[in-house]
Order: structure tokens, then C-alpha cells, then sequence
């Protein structure tokens, strides 16, 4: 609390590596109508000017404090921060990303006037020229009592395979400090996939009262860089995937069953491996494994997609030269050749000769939206294929991915982290 009374609101801010965003994200935090801010800013051991840029921010605002710290990744750059904020609620911006001069002070009439742990917003994503609003998948609105159960049954998916209730992501949200330190202090600091899921939902479950909000003031950017996924082989990110899993269900494990708690990070879980895999894998025994209807073995196909997924899935096609690619397309194909992949418009596909298009994306709602955009430019339903969703089948085919025969030798190393 300042003089006046108004509650302390920490903002966390990772560095690394932005000095040409890092400039812009600090004036818009300084420039915040709600002026009670304790600004802690994390250089992890940046090799460009960003030290510097947020030493000079911290020399022209008291409210800013800089860390500088050894490169450990963004989970122990976050923890580094909050041990040194001291707000009784907690924000979190990245450093290459900005805020609306009213994101805080409205978060903070959200969560303070309906007495809540936590508020859920928004946000936009910017990409190159525009700016697009991105909303949760649940309802707006106040959540406690049986509400609330009904939101956490929801909230890491919705049931469709694949849609998050409520975005993984932490920087559009505000904790109250006793909800959120504990949880973000005990995160494996080896974790680089998932690294805000992995906070966000067990903090929420500790939440007795949760306001979401179609607040977008939280501009996230897009970079070009950021387009174009490069990560290690799949078969290198495993064991980051079963931390990741291990972690969360830790903390979820003391909770009703009827929450479906388990369930949801199964789906979860297994929709980051076939968009981190292209949804090819080596599987026991050494069959393959891929997550659609039908083989694609030395058929002709096209990819509609050039997100994660997409990208992932035509390297790794390519790779093993399981099929002959005829096509890449994406509706937002502009944006992906700037990134300089080669990707054309959905019309390409009316002049190339393919077996079946395969649709680049775990989302059920996107995924429906490009069968019927397809089919409605005279291509046969049938010839479409996409992730296979039952539900019967998703904790069988996370084995195939993570090897889950192994996870009681994982589980003992991961107790040592706990």
C-alpha cells in the first residue's frame, strides 16, 4: 500500500535479447494511469544493448528495478523477479510485448471490486500491421462456488479437442501475491515448454473467486522470428514434455476427480506434442505413429496450415519422405512468405494434384472452419483429414509420445523437484 491506500501491483518483466522492443515495453508500463507499480525487470544475461536500455529506464523511474542474472531460461527469470517484487498482486509483461495506458488500473478494478484471487483478460495479438482482439473461450463474468468448479472443469480444455478454456498464457493476468508466489517459486526451472500452463492452472485452483474479462489492452507481438518455429527434434523435447506433464499433475492431484482435471491435461499435453512432432513419431517397437484418419505413406498431399503445426508437419514429412508434398497454404500465406516460407494462398489448391489435404492445426474450431472453407471451394470432404480427437483414444496416443512406460523411473527424478 502507497500513503493513499492503493494496493502495491508488482509487474514482472523477462528480458532477453530485445533492445529494439524492450525501450517500447517499459514506457507503456511507466506510462500506466494506475501509478502504484513496483516494476522488477530480469536482464537474463542478454548479449545485446537491453541491459543497458532497462538501466536507464531504472535511473529515470524509482518505480523500476533491474536484475542482471546469467541466462537460465524465462522460468528463472521469473522467479528471480518475484523474489524481489513486493506487491500483494502480481502482473506479468514480456519484455518484447506492450500495455494499454488502463490495462492495470481496470484489471485492478476487476479484481479488488469483486473481492477475486485472480483476474483473467484478454488480449491482442500484433502481428506486423494488425492487431487482432483474442478472447478466452469461457464466458465473462465473476466465478466462485459451483461456477467456479464448472470453470475449472473447463479451463485447460474446454472437451474439443483441442481448445483452452482459459489461455495458458500468464502476462494477461493478475494474481493476488499469496495466490501465485508459491506456485511460480516451485516450477522446475528446466522448463522451457509450457512454462506459463504450468503456472496458470494450478494457481488458478487455488483461487476461490476468478473474474474474466474481454479486457485486450495486453498487446502481445508477433515477431517475424517468432513465426518461424525452430526447436530441437522432437525426440529431444520429450523429457521437457514429461516434466511439464509431472508438473502440473502434481498439483492437480489433490483435486476431485469430477473436476476432469486429469483428463484436460492428457488432451493438453498430448496437442503440445503433435504440434512440437508435426504428429510424426517413432513409436515402440519402431512403427510410426501419426495422429490422423488415414496413412499418408506415398500419397500426394497437400498442407493447409503454416502455424506450429504446420511447419513442423512439412519439415518432418519432408525429412522421412513419407509422401510426396504437392502444396503449403495458409489463409494468412502474405504473412508467411514475409517470413520467407513458401506458402500460397488456399487457391493453389484448385490446380494442384494431391490424395488428401491435411489440415495443420489441433484446434477443433479452426479445424472445422478450414474443412468448411475448403469444401466450399468444391473439395471432397472426404479427402480432408485432421487430428484424430476421440477421447478414448488421447491417454493411448500420449504413450505414443511421451513413452509413458517410463514415467515411474521420471517420477522419482521428479520428486527431487518438488
Amino acid at each position: 500500500m502507497n500513503s493513499l491506500g492503493l494496493p502495491l501491483i508488482s509487474v514482472l518483466v523477462p528480458v532477453y535479447n530485445i533492445e529494439r522492443y524492450i525501450g517500447i515495453c517499459l514506457e507503456s508500463i511507466i506510462k500506466q494511469k494506475y501509478r502504484n507499480l513496483d516494476v522488477v525487470v530480469v536482464d537474463d544475461g542478454s548479449t545485446d544493448r537491453s541491459g543497458e536500455i532497462c538501466d536507464l529506464y531504472a535511473k529515470k523511474d524509482s518505480r523500476i528495478t533491474v536484475v542482471h542474472k546469467e541466462n537460465g531460461g524465462l522460468v528463472s527469470a521469473r522467479k528471480t523477479a518475484m523474489r524481489i517484487a513486493k506487491g500483494q498482486y502480481i502482473g506479468y509483461v514480456d519484455g518484447d510485448d506492450w500495455i494499454c495506458p488502463d490495462y492495470y488500473s481496470d484489471l485492478l478494478l476487476k479484481i479488488e471490486g469483486n473481492d477475486c484471487d485472480a483476474v483473467v483478460a484478454g488480449f491482442s495479438r500484433d502481428l506486423f500491421d494488425s492487431s487482432t482482439p483474442m478472447s478466452n473461450v469461457v464466458p465473462t463474468g465473476c466465478y466462485e462456488g459451483e461456477k467456479l468448479g464448472n470453470l475449472f472443469s473447463n479451463m485447460i480444455s474446454t472437451g474439443a479437442f483441442f481448445r483452452h478454456g482459459i489461455t495458458t498464457y500468464l502476462w494477461n493476468k493478475l494474481f493476488k501475491r499469496a495466490i501465485i508466489e508459491k506456485v511460480q517459486l516451485g516450477i522446475d526451472d528446466q522448463i522451457s515448454i509450457g512454462e506459463d500452463g504450468a503456472v496458470v492452472y494450478p494457481a488458478l485452483l487455488k483461487c476461490k473467486k476468478v473474474f474474466v474479462t474481454n479486457n485486450f489492452s495486453y498487446h502481445y507481438r508477433q515477431r517475424e522470428d517468432s513465426m518461424l518455429k525452430k526447436s530441437k527434434p522432437f525426440e529431444q523435447e520429450i523429457s521437457q514434455l514429461q516434466i511439464l506433464y509431472n508438473q502440473i499433475d502434481h498439483a492437480i492431484d489433490r483435486y476431485p476427480a469430477s473436476l476432469n482435471l486429469r483428463q484436460q491435461l492428457q488432451k493438453y499435453v498430448l496437442s503440445t506434442c503433435i504440434i512440437r512432432s508435426g504428429g510424426i513419431v517413432d513409436s515402440v517397437g519402431g512403427t510410426k505413429y501419426l495422429p490422423f484418419e488415414k496413412d499418408l505413406k506415398g500419397k500426394h498431399v497437400a498442407i493447409c496450415g503454416a502455424g506450429t503445426f504446420g511447419q513442423q508437419l512439412e519439415k518432418r514429412l519432408r525429412e522421412r519422405n513419407h509422401c510426396d508434398i504437392t502444396a503449403w497454404v495458409d489463409y494468412d500465406y502474405w504473412e508467411y512468405r514475409r517470413c520467407c516460407l513458401n506458402v500460397d494462398p488456399l487457391e493453389k489448391l484448385t490446380e494442384t494434384e494431391f490424395d488428401f489435404i491435411v489440415l495443420g492445426t489441433v484446434d477443433s474450431q479452426a479445424t472445422q472452419s478450414m474443412r468448411e472453407r475448403l469444401v466450399s471451394m468444391g473439395i471432397e470432404s472426404a479427402r480432408i483429414l485432421s487430428i484424430r480427437t476421440e477421447d478414448d483414444k488421447v491417454e493411448n496416443a500420449l504413450s505414443h509420445y511421451l513413452n509413458l512406460d517410463r514415467q515411474n523411473n521420471f517420477n522419482e527424478q521428479m520428486a527431487g523437484h518438488l
